[in-house]
């Protein structure tokens, strides 16, 4: 059974910076596609960044050069590291096994001074 559970979410300043984690069971991340995304109060759920089985990465241009996605095989997790945090990246971030339906619980990420 696949199982992926985000964590590293919080409160943070604008400026500042999170690392959001998503541990996997059930599936080897190195081996496919894992994607993050967000949902925005009242807004649709959109994509953040993806990292592919051979470590290629691509995310939405607004968050070109502040977010970093990555993976730890030996822990089998996918992370999102943001920086530059804004008062707009607030949400609850989910982690995907790409073109499935396999998402995790998500985790509150908000931006406010």
């Amino acid at each position: 059974q696949v199982q992926l559970a985000e964590s590293g979410g919080g409160l943070v300043q604008p400026g500042g910076s999170l690392r959001l984690s998503c541990a996997a069971s059930g599936i080897t991340v190195s081996i496919f596609t894992m994607a993050w995304y967000r949902q925005a109060p009242g807004k649709e759920r959109e994509f953040v960044a993806s990292i592919t089985s051979g470590g290629s990465t691509t995310y939405v241009d607004s968050m070109k050069g502040r977010f970093t996605v990555s993976r730890d095989n030996a822990k089998n997790a996918v992370y999102l590291q943001m920086n530059s945090l804004q008062r707009e990246d607030t949400a609850v971030y989910y982690c995907n096994m790409w073109a499935t339906n396999y998402w995790g619980q998500g985790t509150q990420v908000t931006v406010s001074s």
